[in-house]
């Protein structure tokens, strides 16, 4: 089915650019770069989310993690009521 293929592929692309943008907050400055700016934009958001409820542990946060498997729930149940509907 295209509809559920596309919707696999968004989520799939959005799963990815949270990991990226997560990862670049590794490195110095890679986050002010342009393209840190558009990633944060569109993560950002959804991060903030889970950062309200879950606070970092020993200066480490595991609010990402948190998302990512909160984003596959996602997924998932959109993916079962798109089945049943097409």
């Amino acid at each position: 089915m295209l509809v559920l293929t596309i919707i696999n592929r968004l989520f799939e692309l959005y799963s990815l650019a949270i990991v990226v943008y997560v990862l670049m907050s590794w490195f110095p400055n890679a986050q002010q770069s342009r393209f840190g700016e558009i990633l944060a934009r569109f993560c950002q958001p959804y991060l903030d989310f889970f950062e309200r409820f879950i606070p970092p542990i020993g200066g480490i946060s595991f609010s990402p993690i948190v998302a990512l498997i909160a984003l596959q729930f996602i997924q998932n149940g959109l993916d079962l009521i798109v089945s049943m509907i097409f």
